[in-house]
C-alpha cells in the first residue's frame, strides 16, 4: 500500500481516519481512542501526509506528526466545507475524507505548526480575556443585588468598590445575605487580581521580545497587541506580503465581483479575532491622536487619516487605519526594521 495522505477528523477521544493512496482514492478508513491514534501515528511511513483541521488540538499533534518524520498539514474550516460529498450528511467519516481531499490540492494554505512556546504565550492572553469577562460578571452581579436594595452604583470598578464595604455595614439586612455579598466581593477583587498577574507577565513578554519593542514604536500598538501579534504570527514570512496578512485578520473587504464588476462589501471578519479586536482598538487611538494634531505639526499618516475623516463612517476609518497597522506590523516582523 502506497499510502500519501492520510486526512484526520479531531476530537477530544474519538478520531476517524481516512487513507488515500497516491492517485487520491481511499485505502481505508479507521476509528481510533486517543492511545490506539497516537500508536498508529508512529507506525506509518516517513513523510506521510497527515491533514487535519486547525482546531483545539491540531497543534499538538503537528507537533506529534513532527517528531516522528510525518508532514502534518493543519487547515482552516472554511476551507474543508467544498470538498466534503455531502452538506447534509455530516459525520466524522465525510470530514476524515474531506481533510484528505483539500489537503492535496495544490492551492491549498496551510496553517503553519505553532511551538510549544507560542502556544504557551498565547495562553496568556486567553485566559486573560476569560478573566475579564469573569470581573465583568462579577461587577454586573454585584450591582444587581445591590439594587435590589436600593443601592445603585455609578459606572465604572471604583464606585462599586467604595459601594460594597459601606453596603456591608449595614445591620438591617439577613447575615446569611451581608455574608454572601461578602463572598461576591471577594470573588471580584481575587479575579481583578489575576487580571493584573496577567498584564504583568504580557508585559514582561513584551519587553523582553526585541520584536515586540520594535512594534510599539507604532502609535497604537503597546505591550499587549505587540505580544499578540509576535506569538500568534511567529515568522511574517509566511505571509508573501503585508495584505495577504491583514486578510488573514479579516481586515479585508468581502468581495462579490462578476464580469469584471467589483463589489466590495463588509470586512471578512476571519481569522485570529483577538489580534484583529486589538488592532482595531489601537486604531482608535490612533485616529483620536490624530484629530487633535493640527495640519502643520501632523505625519503623513495623520495627514492621511484627517483626509479620510471626512470621507467615511467612524467605524470604517477605525479599520482602514487597522488594515494599515497589520501590513506595517507585517514589514517590522517579516523584515526586521522599523515602519
Amino acid at each position: 500500500m502506497n499510502t500519501t495522505t492520510v486526512g484526520v477528523d479531531l476530537a477530544k477521544s474519538s478520531f476517524s481516519v481516512c487513507v488515500m493512496d497516491e492517485r487520491g482514492r481511499v485505502v481505508s478508513r479507521r476509528e481510533f481512542c486517543r492511545e490506539a491514534f497516537a500508536r498508529w501515528l508512529v507506525q506509518l511511513p516517513a513523510d506521510t501526509i497527515v491533514a487535519m483541521e486547525a482546531c483545539g488540538g491540531a497543534h499538538h499533534w503537528g507537533r506529534f506528526c513532527f517528531a516522528h518524520g510525518l508532514q502534518p498539514r493543519l487547515m482552516a474550516a472554511q476551507f474543508l466545507t467544498p470538498f466534503r460529498k455531502s452538506r447534509a450528511a455530516k459525520n466524522d467519516r465525510n470530514d476524515a475524507e474531506a481533510i484528505a481531499t483539500a489537503a492535496r490540492q495544490g492551492n491549498m494554505r496551510f496553517v503553519p505548526v505553532k511551538t510549544v512556546e507560542q502556544q504557551a504565550r498565547l495562553s496568556w492572553h486567553r485566559v486573560r480575556e476569560g478573566f475579564k469577562a469573569e470581573r465583568l460578571a462579577a461587577m454586573n452581579r454585584l450591582r444587581g443585588l445591590l439594587a435590589e436594595f436600593g443601592v445603585v452604583i455609578g459606572h465604572g470598578p471604583s464606585a462599586l468598590r467604595r459601594a460594597v464595604p459601606a453596603f456591608l455595614e449595614r445591620c438591617d439586612l439577613p447575615a446569611e445575605f451581608m455574608e454572601l455579598i461578602a463572598n461576591l466581593d471577594d470573588h471580584w477583587k481575587q479575579v481583578h487580581a489575576q487580571l493584573r498577574e496577567c498584564d504583568k507577565r504580557i508585559g514582561a513578554h513584551a519587553k523582553a521580545d526585541e520584536r515586540c519593542v520594535r512594534l510599539q514604536a507604532l502609535t497604537g500598538i503597546g505591550s499587549l497587541t505587540a505580544d499578540a501579534a509576535v506569538a500568534a504570527v511567529n515568522d511574517a514570512r509566511q505571509f508573501r506580503h503585508g495584505r495577504q496578512m491583514s486578510a488573514w485578520l479579516g481586515l479585508v473587504p468581502r468581495q462579490h465581483s462578476s464580469g469584471g464588476h467589483e463589489t466590495l462589501g463588509r470586512i471578512s471578519r476571519s481569522g485570529d479575532r483577538y489580534l484583529r479586536t486589538l488592532l482595531i482598538q489601537g486604531a482608535r487611538s490612533r485616529v483620536n491622536q490624530a484629530k487633535r494634531t493640527s495640519q502643520d505639526k501632523a505625519t503623513p499618516e495623520q495627514l492621511w487619516i484627517q483626509q479620510l475623516a471626512p470621507r467615511m463612517s467612524f467605524g470604517r476609518l477605525l479599520v482602514a487605519v487597522a488594515n494599515k497597522h497589520a501590513r506595517q506590523l507585517w514589514v517590522m516582523l517579516a523584515r526586521g526594521g522599523v515602519s
